[in-house]
């Protein structure tokens, strides 16, 4: 790897400085917006990738943003199916900047050298040399200081009327390229006090520091989720914060292989650090600042796209297991489920149907019905729609060379091809060999929306399941078309699985145009907020899993992709899991934004909602929680596109000052006012839960019990109790389960009675709350067709005084919202 050293020429532009760079390479910094900046180190034959699929830069967000009609947060324009030239600086504010270069042997600019020994070996690389250059680049409290010999830069925010170093390259060398290779890499110096945080989904604590993590996406069946590396999505996203100064992320948007070392790595040629090393692809970088690192979620989200708004029964109940459709009797087995929901008062939306609907012997064949197993299909979607229940099929972007469409396909220019023949590139796929949809062709995506719309939509199956979408490709001469522009599909992988999401949810929209469209996938990359649900795939069942999948929910929600959650019950594993596990999964999978129970267990074991009778009460009560609390969720997904508000966070984004919520826990905040403290150990019967210190502290949800923030509680825990905390001051909108017989759906909740329990301090002032509503299926609310309800409350000793203010033209059918008081209160309640 070469050391990229000399500046030989340097030239300010409008947005910050172009320098050349001695052995053919250019650097290019830009300051885009108050806290936000980009880096690129180019070859000069230019990038090797001239696009993004992943970079789409949204409005900001203001005080009103959300809460009223009048203040919607209008989406970004999606990314062309081409990709966004990436010289487009198009929808960033570009703030005004200066360029200076100090002469050698003026004082240098601050740069703090906290902890460091300034008479080290290295301390030749924090004095002046001859014939280095030293340029600033400043636009109002954010400056990076440009050096060359060896090439760096220095990322420095005002404090107090000083600079104050947030975060810079490492002083020994920044950047190395590899002209043979491609390879490239960007270093970053490390203080001891830095802690590490992003990189999406990984396994393990939240904390990334001192690991090693290997970006890639692979199909990790059964991973251990607390180890497991590389998993299946693709988010170079790194983030950190410094006590005093903020919070710093870096986004690198090249979507070719790469190892993050967050500090595992030590050479004592080098003062600490950490580092992105890519196979292939350019040197491509967004700095983000904030002063908190919750501030940091924001602005990814800003920068890669909004969350989308799906409809309300995205967050109902799905049912699943590959057992059903691989049984012979498959329709018989789904139709059987509905009974089971029935039988058992179990609430629910959704089937999700694994991929053995297409299979022709033990393989599978996406878009191929499988007529034994569903005589019917359409008969068995419409059982489904006739119980208030929604289907979405499985679907895989390969085709196996025995396919009964393959070589329709290949004659369409619909794959993925080898280089050298022309011919579609075949690779290991479900135990023989296939090819793979090329979704940067015209031709490929448009097959695949036709097959989607002919085998799925038009069977009554209005959902998709993108699944097995990593493109696990490895031979270097996969050529992708790349919209007229071949490319290495090395240097697209998981933009091909966020255009097949794309793909699909393009098929459902066109086909119900009047609908928000309903999707999941597997795999994808940054970006894939804008289309899809997703869930950390295939899990093993297990109480380490329970533990650690929740970790890895919190983590790629605070990468900004927001719509997670995971197979409750564990997909894989010898045997299902056993009633004490199953029950607590469910109880911390219904506080999720994804509540799917999937399995495929060695023994042929199912994981069902009924499966262990003895606690099927349990199971029921907490599905049915999930649903009484509808009202509070479908709020939380709205904010979370409108206001890019997490639908669950870590607990330390309640309080960043206070250090003990950094400690690794099994913590977690659900929307702005609740905090889930699932129970993941076995036997365990109390919980111990740090609170964060909040105005007015902490009630128990179900007893209405207070405790003061800024401590450690035990509370009790026995099996059919979910500890659930609420932020004082809070009102959680809560529905009335129906009576009378069917399946309880989101959709039959839709004239039943609303309530808002007020958590509320014995004296509090100007608390507030906010309940969003409409007809939880289409995009009528951009019109005006939703309720948009705010409320504030005043209360003494004796009474509570609430005043509400609603707009939009939604009138509900479940009327007027009744306020009332957490248990415990006795106070009366006026609403005025």
């Amino acid at each position: 790897m070469r050391t990229l050293d000399r500046i030989s020429t340097f030239t300010p532009t409008g947005t910050g400085l172009r320098a050349e760079i001695e052995g053919g390479f250019t650097l290019r910094l830009d300051i885009l917006d108050n806290a936000l900046a980009r880096v690129r180190v180019l070859p000069s034959a230019g990038p090797a990738v001239p696009v993004t699929w992943m970079i789409t830069p949204g409005r900001g967000i203001g005080e009103s943003t959300g809460l009223d009609p009048e203040h919607l947060l209008t989406p970004a324009e999606d990314v062309p199916w081409a990709g966004r030239d990436r010289a487009d600086l198009s929808g960033f504010p570009c703030p005004a900047v200066t360029v200076e270069e100090i002469e050698l042997g003026a004082d240098r600019p601050a740069v703090t050298t906290t902890g460091r020994n300034a008479t080290d070996e290295m301390a030749i690389f924090d004095r002046p040399r001859p014939g280095q250059h030293r340029i600033i680049v400043t636009s109002g409290d954010l400056r990076a200081v440009v050096q060359d010999i060896p090439l760096r830069i220095c990322w420095q925010v005002r404090v107090d009327g000083g600079w104050t170093t947030i975060t810079e390259d490492r002083r020994t060398g920044g950047y190395e390229v590899n002209p043979r290779t491609g390879r490239v890499a960007h270093y970053i110096m490390r203080e001891p006090e830095d802690r590490y945080y992003g990189l999406g989904e990984k396994a393990g604590d939240l904390e990334r520091t001192g690991r090693t993590f290997d970006m890639r996406c692979l199909d990790a069946m059964g991973y251990d989720a607390a180890d497991t590396d590389p998993l299946y999505k693709h988010v170079p996203f790194i983030m950190t914060r410094r006590a005093g100064v903020g919070a710093v992320g870096v986004l690198y948007d090249n979507q070719t292989a790469a190892v993050f070392d967050m500090g595992r790595v030590k050479d004592n040629y080098h003062r600490p650090f950490i580092s992105w090393t890519a196979e292939g692809g350019d040197i491509d970088y967004y700095v983000l600042l904030g002063a908190r690192l919750a501030d940091l979620t924001r602005a990814i989200v800003r920068l890669t796209g909004d969350n989308a708004f799906l409809p309300r029964w995205a967050l109902g109940y799905s049912g699943s297991t590959m057992h059903y459709t691989d049984a012979p009797n498959a329709s018989e087995k789904l139709l059987e489920f509905l009974d089971l929901l029935d039988e058992h008062r179990i609430p629910c939306d959704s089937f999700q149907m694994s991929s053995g609907y297409t299979s022709i012997g033990p393989k599978r064949y996406v878009f191929n019905w499988n007529h034994d197993k569903f005589p019917d299909p359409r008969a068995t979607s419409a059982a489904y729609a006739d119980r208030g229940l929604h289907l979405a099929a499985n679907i895989k972007p390969a085709l196996l060379v025995d396919h009964p469409l393959f070589d329709e396909a290949a004659g369409r220019d619909v794959f993925i091809t080898d280089a050298e023949s022309g011919e579609p590139e075949l690779s290991l796929f479900w135990g023989d060999r296939g090819a793979q949809v090329d979704f940067t062709s015209p031709a490929g995506r448009d097959w695949w929306k036709e097959n989607v719309r002919s085998e799925l939509l038009e069977m009554g199956i209005g959902s998709t399941w993108n699944d097995n979408n990593e493109y696990e490709v490895w031979d270097d001469r996969a050529l992708c078309a790349g919209f007229g522009r071949p490319i290495p599909l090395a240097l697209v992988r998981p933009v091909q699985g966020l255009l097949m999401m794309r793909a699909s949810g393009e098929a459902q929209r066109e086909f119900a145009p009047d609908e928000r469209p309903y999707l999941i996938s597997r795999s994808g990359m940054l970006g894939m907020q804008r289309y899809v649900q997703t869930w950390s795939g295939d899990n093993y069942a297990s109480w380490r899993t329970l533990r650690y999948n929740t970790r890895m929910g919190t983590g790629f929600s605070m990468c900004g992709v927001f719509n997670v959650g995971h197979d409750v019950g564990g997909f894989s594993g010898p045997e299902r899991p056993d009633p004490e596990l199953f029950v607590r999964w469910v109880q911390n999978g219904v506080m999720h934004p994804r509540f799917t129970i999937h399995s495929w267990h060695d023994d042929g074991s199912v994981n069902e909602p009924w499966m262990h009778p003895e606690v099927t009460p349990l199971v029921r009560g907490a599905i049915e929680l999930r649903y009484r609390l509808m009202p509070y969720l479908y709020t939380a997904l709205y904010l979370a596109s409108q206001r890019r508000e997490p639908i669950i966070a870590p607990t330390f984004y309640a309080d960043e000052s206070d250090e003990s919520l950094f400690v690794e826990n099994d913590d977690f905040l659900l929307g702005r006012d609740l905090l889930v403290a699932s129970v993941v150990e076995e036997g365990a019967t109390t919980r111990a839960v740090r609170l964060p210190d909040v105005p007015g502290g902490w009630f128990e949800y179900d007893t209405g019990v207070h405790h003061a923030g800024g401590r450690t509680v035990t509370v009790d825990a026995p099996l059919e109790r979910l500890p659930l905390f609420v932020r004082a001051g809070a009102g959680i909108p809560q529905a009335e389960l129906p009576a009378g017989d069917g399946i309880v759906t989101t959709a039959s909740l839709a004239a039943t009675r609303r309530r808002v329990v007020l958590y509320l301090p014995e004296r509090v002032q100007d608390a507030e709350g906010f309940l969003f509503e409409d007809d939880g299926v289409s995009d009528a609310y951009r019109t005006g067709r939703g309720l948009w309800l705010r409320w504030r409350v005043e209360a003494d000793a004796e009474q509570v005084r609430v005043r509400t203010e609603r707009a939009g033209g939604f009138v509900p059918a479940w009327g007027e919202v009744e306020f009332v008081l957490r248990p415990g209160d006795d106070r009366q309640v006026v609403t005025v």
